[in-house]
């Protein structure tokens, strides 16, 4: 089986291809989106196995890309890690998400948390 699918919906190019790579090492294929809007219509086309959702986003923010993967019954199984730098934001979005972050986020541990994520069936 292929390896499963994780998109990536960071503005910071930077942070975007950390991301990248660790999520690659714990071997997902990874789809980089730098906003919003486009990282929802991608989630919605390709229903990965795994979202790194930054907070603040140009077009669409964060919380409302997580709110509409939560109200997609198509999109159920997608695991979401939110990645914010602001502690109070990230409060508010425990429950609705799968893990928060807070930045900054390194190499290492965005691998391991992938990791532990990685669907059983491809494990």
């Amino acid at each position: 089986m292929p390896d499963p699918l994780a998109i990536i919906v960071e503005d910071d190019p930077f942070q975007a291809e950390i991301f990248s790579q660790a999520l690659q090492q714990a071997r997902y294929q990874a789809i980089i989106c730098a906003d919003g809007g486009q990282g929802l219509e991608q989630i919605r086309a390709h229903k990965p196995w795994l979202v790194v959702l930054d907070l603040q986003l140009p077009g669409l923010n964060g919380e409302q890309i997580l709110d509409a993967i939560r109200a997609d019954e198509q999109l159920a199984q997608t695991q979401v890690i939110v990645a914010t730098a602001n502690p109070q934001m990230a409060a508010t979005l425990y429950e609705s998400s799968d893990l928060v972050l807070i930045k900054p986020i390194s190499f290492s541990q965005l691998r391991q948390l992938a990791e532990r994520l990685y669907p059983d069936s491809h494990a």
